[in-house]
Formats: C-alpha cells, structure tokens, sequence
C-alpha cells in the first residue's frame, strides 16, 4: 500500500508538470486518483455503501469537481455534516490535507498488519497443540449433513445405478430417420417445410395415437440443424413435455412450465438467500428450450389457463417474474437474480405441440398462432410395411402371414410394434427351451397368443364382399382422426291400413340421423312416386352406433329405396353426404378420414359430396372415390343389369 501511495503521489506531480494540461484538469486527475485510492484501500461495493451513509453517493457521482471534492472530505473524514463546497482555490489544499489523512490511514493499517501478524506467529508457537487440539474437536462437530447411515444409502444407491438391464425392444424400434415413419410422407415434408424456413413457425401436430407424431418432431430438429438458412444451432435443444402430466399451481408457487419464484419466507429460497431475505426464481422449460424446440405431447390436455400464460411467452420470446420480495436495492441481490427481475429470462424456441383431439378442442388462440400438419391414420399396408421393418430391426425371422393378421388388430404403429415384441418375447422363451442355438423365429401361432392374452379384438369388424343384399348398405363416421364404416340396414313391409305405414328408427342413433329418415322419405317418394305410407319401414344401424351429424342421410335413404323396391345393393360400395329434400348430396366433415376408414374395410368405392372434392388425398391408392351432387348419380352408377327398376318409368 506504501508503495502505491508513493506512486499516486508522483503521478500527480508528473502530471502537474505538463504544461498543455490547465489547472481545472489536473485538479480532475487529482481526484480521480484519490477516488481509485480509496477503492482500493476499500473496495468498490464497501465504498459505494459508505457513501450512501455518509449522504455524499450522489456528490460522489457529480460531474462537477466541487461537489466530488466535498464526497472526499465526508468519505474520508467520515463527516456527513461537510456542507459548504469548496472553491477552485481552496481545493488544492483539501487533496493534500485528505493525501495525508490517507496516507495516515495505510500506515496505520500497516502497522496494524504487521502486529497481528507477530501476534499470530506467537499464537502459533506457544499454542501449537492447543489449536491442534481445538480443530480436531472442530471437525468432529461439524461433519457436515453426512452420517454413517447417509452414508451407506448412497453407496446402495450406487451400486444400483452400476446395475442395467438389456435395452428394452421398444428403444430398439424406435424410428431412427424419416424414412422409418411409414405412411406419414406428406405429413412429414409439411412438418420440414414450417421448421427448416428461416423464419420457422409454431406447430401443432394433430392425428391418433401411435403414427410417429413425437418421433417426426424430434427427428425434424435434427435435420433443421443441418440445413443452411435455419436459425437452429447445432447444439439447440430438443425439450419434451407431456401436457397430460404437467402440474402447476395457479398462485405460481411452482410452474415447471414457465418457472416461478420460491420466496425466502414461506417457499425457502436458497439457505444463502433466504437468510438475507432475497427470493429466489427458479427457471422453466421455456428457459431450456431457449434456441431450439420444446415439445408439448397431448397440448390439448394443458390447463387452459397455462396456455394462456404461454401465449405471453410466445409474444414476448421471454418470462417475467415478480416478487413482493424483490427489492431492486438491495445490496445483497446476486446480479443473476437482478437481471432476471429487470429483464425477464429468455424464451426464444419454436412450439410444437401433438395433440390427438379434434382442432376444435384447442385453444383458438393457440391455434392461431401456429400452424397445423395432419397426421394420417395408418392403413393396414403401412402397419404391414412397420412390422417388415421392425423384424429386420430385431433380427427375426417371422411367417409370411404376421404382417397381415397384426393389420387387423391395430391401426397404431406403437401398438403393432408392442404386439410383435411380445410376440419375440415368446419366440425367445420357446427357442431358450427347445432350440437355443437357432435364430429366433416368431410364429403365427405367437402373434395370436399374444392376442388371446391381450384379449385384443380385430380393429375391423365390418368388411366389404362382392356379394349384394337388399336394404343393407355401408354408410362412413369418423370419431376424431379415425374412419370407420357404419352398417346400415332397412326392412320394408306393405301397411296393415293402406297410408297409415309406420317408421322406425334406433333412438340411440341421434335425433340427426332420425331427421334423415324422414328427409328420405321425401327423396324416395320424389324420384320414385312410391309413397313410403303404404310400407312399415324399421331402419337400424348395426352396433348401436351414434350419428352425430347428417352424413348418414344418403345412405340411409339407399337402404330404404332398396328395401321398398327389393332391389340388392352392392355390398363392396360406402357413401357419405347430408341429404336435402330435393335429393341434393352435401357436403359433411371428416371425409378424409372416412375414406382411409372404408379403405381399411375393403370398400372398393366411395361417393362422397362434389363439395368435398378438395379433401379425396392426391395420391389415393386402392379405392375408388365418386364426387356426385344428387342421388340420381349415385343411382346410375350401381345399377346393374338386373335391377333396372330402381327409378320410376
């Protein structure tokens, strides 16, 4: 410190010894230096504090050199009561008078150093086993929160981290690339083209469980790292998260979605904290996700009110916390925890959200935030191509017929994969007994023991023929992003009393469908003249099923022509359309779906609403799709030689 002071001491006399240098300037160097001095005699945060109390903090930070003079006689003195700023005359003499009183204070420190050190080395070679003795009684006391039984569980816990178990078969098929992600091509290119832009958009995946939706989107991270023009970095995050298992509490005392704060009282901040009253937060996982994705499966299962707190985060691309204990002053705030009140932490990531329910079930404004890719239900010929693939992945060999018979249990990619992984676990358990040394070879008879375990049911119960039938046709649903075929089916008897003919219809169909029933009414006796009061008409839908819109319409009306006239209909046909009185065919919803699910039935046509055009897919493979405006259409196409009558002479 001496040695210092002496510098200090020249560089102002060189300094004054510059003639280009007037006297204002050299006065600024003067205290400039002693302010540099006391900072470090000290320290700058204790100097600061000092003259908060001292009333000179904001003299100190005056550009004016009478007033940071004045801050000098109350730090140095330690006076607040210097009142009265000096002149340019007089501060000369002040610097040297506060020069001496620093330098009194070094050499008075000084001396101070050196005694307590000659204390110490005395300490040191009088008591030398006293103090070994005292820190031995030190460390005994304070061993920390270990224990001898602390102790021992870690070691267990260890030992059974060390221990791990074969990787299970379902990390083995998991897909690796996109070429793995059977039936989802245009799916998948939809999901590339939002991410991989330069300015990639927020996603929300939609379709049924088990096609790939997780995989596609971590795997689409990995390929938009690579291409040039992508914002993503190579070492961008990839964070998931399933909405269906995301727990929060509304007073933010947890939220590990966004973050929250622990307050030092009632939420115990960090031990350092909480005893100077500092809250502590505690990032979420926009915050990790900050730079890449974060992935929310089953987005639609989120609180509502959580979503509407994620919105702001997606708007603002950070998370702002608050805390009645934050106190901006306080000294004691670590600067991370500072910057984090000030300025919020950041959230800059791409959403991509998978949901397996119906668009109109999320969150308006979330949906238009984000764009949305559909993911199609599987065919039986692309769960096929999964359990190829899966088979060539374990190594197996399998029937010929495997392929096929797992189709028809299952339209979910994971649950074929679940059911021929059981199927290898039997294979192997059989072979261990009667042939290890061969390669496992999973059986037909495998696949259905599993299902008979499982008690699994074929997925599709009802399938088209190339026989015909009378009154009996196939009308299309949908129940969320899945097809499926209804039966429908009309007996027709002549009325007990002529136009007093009575109709029947399953109530648990809906009041929707029974409307259909008697718009039919109308249309059959429109084009036919045949007036349905002469028949007792019961009109079902086979199962119980429910119709929650009009799609029925014209295939019910079929049903019930074909009944009155006795005429046989096509049974390899399915139809789809609300039916007006004047035999319009319109437009109904899900009608992309309910192909796929007439396609998995073995329907080999559909007619679908003209409206609906634009939803048949572009590359439609094995089924005919029909677009027809009225009934008479769809009449002229499943005439057939011997049912000419189907239309009034």
């Amino acid at each position: 410190m001496k040695v210092f002071l002496e510098r200090f001491k020249s560089s102002t006399n060189d300094q004054g010894s510059k003639q280009f240098v007037d006297q204002e300037d050299k006065l600024q160097r003067q205290v400039t230096a002693i302010y540099n001095l006391l900072s470090q005699l000290h320290g700058s945060d204790k100097l600061v504090l000092r003259a908060g109390k001292l009333e000179a903090l904001p003299l100190m930070r005056s550009e004016k050199i009478e007033e940071r003079v004045l801050a000098l006689q109350k730090l140095v003195f330690e006076d607040p009561t210097y009142e009265t700023l000096p002149t340019i005359e007089e501060i000369p003499a002040i610097l040297e008078s506060l020069q001496d009183e620093i330098a009194d204070t070094i050499a008075r420190r000084t001396v101070e150093d050196e005694l307590e050190k000659k204390i110490g080395e005395k300490m040191n070679q009088r008591h030398e086993d006293y103090i070994r003795e005292i820190k031995m009684q030190i460390i005994k006391e304070d061993t920390g929160p270990e224990n001898a039984q602390t102790l021992k569980k870690l070691a267990i816990l260890e030992k059974l981290d060390s221990k791990k178990l074969a990787t299970s078969a379902m990390e083995i098929l998991r897909p690796e690339s996109f070429s793995e992600i059977v039936g989802q091509e245009r799916a998948v290119k939809a999901l590339l083209a939002k991410l991989t832009s330069p300015f990639p958009q927020h996603i929300i995946l939609y379709g049924p469980p088990g096609v790939g939706k997780t995989t596609a989107a971590r795997l689409a991270l990995e390929v938009a790292k690579g291409i040039k023009g992508a914002p993503f970095a190579k070492d961008a995050p990839f964070v998931e998260v399933d909405g269906t298992t995301l727990r929060w509490d509304p007073r933010e005392v947890t939220n590990p979605l966004l973050g929250s704060v622990h307050d030092p009282i009632y939420q115990g901040a960090r031990r350092d904290l909480a005893e100077t009253g500092v809250p502590e937060p505690k990032l979420g996982l926009v915050t990790d996700a900050h730079g890449g994705v974060l992935f929310i499966d089953e987005v639609g299962e989120l609180d509502y009110s959580l979503q509407n707190k994620l919105l702001k985060v997606l708007e603002d691309k950070r998370v702002f916390f608050d805390s009645a204990y934050y106190d901006p002053n306080d000294v004691n705030v670590p600067k991370y925890i500072k910057k984090i009140f000030e300025d919020g932490a950041p959230a800059d990531f791409t959403l991509i959200g998978a949901t397996t329910r119906d668009p109109e079930d999320i969150n308006p404004a979330v949906r238009s935030r984000c764009a949305e890719v559909f993911f199609e239900p599987l065919t039986p010929s692309a769960i096929q191509n999964i359990i190829k693939q899966s088979a060539k992945k374990l190594n197996v060999i399998i029937d010929q017929q495997i392929p096929e018979v797992i189709s028809e249990y299952t339209i979910e990619g994971r649950k074929a994969i679940n059911i021929l992984a059981d199927a290898y676990g039997l294979a192997c358990f059989r072979q261990h007994h009667e042939q290890p040394e061969k390669p496992i070879h999973i059986t037909t008879q495998d696949v259905y023991e599993v299902v008979q375990v499982s008690r699994l049911t074929p997925y599709v119960t009802k399938k088209a023929t190339d026989e015909k039938e009378v009154g009996k046709i196939f009308g299309l649903g949908v129940a969320g992003f899945l097809g499926s075929v209804l039966e429908i089916e009309a007996v027709a008897f002549p009325a007990r009393n002529p136009s007093q003919g009575n109709i029947r219809f399953n109530d648990t169909a809906g009041s929707m469908a029974k409307d259909s029933v008697f718009n039919a009414a109308s249309v059959i006796r429109k084009i036919t003249g045949e007036d349905i009061g002469d028949y007792d008409i019961h009109v079902n839908i086979v199962g119980g099923g429910r119709i929650d819109g009009p799609s029925a319409g014209v295939a019910i009306m079929l049903a019930m022509l074909s009944a009155i006239q006795n005429k046989p209909i096509l049974q390899d046909i399915a139809v789809t359309g609300e039916l007006s009185i004047q035999g319009k065919v319109r437009a109904v919803g899900g009608v992309f779906e309910k192909i796929y699910g007439a396609k998995q039935a073995g329907i080999k046509r559909v007619f679908i609403p003209k409206e609906n055009s634009k939803d048949v897919p572009l590359d439609l493979k094995g089924i005919e799709v029909k677009c027809v405006q009225s009934v008479e259409e769809i009449l002229e196409y499943i005439l057939t030689e011997d049912n000419k009558a189907w239309k009034a002479s």
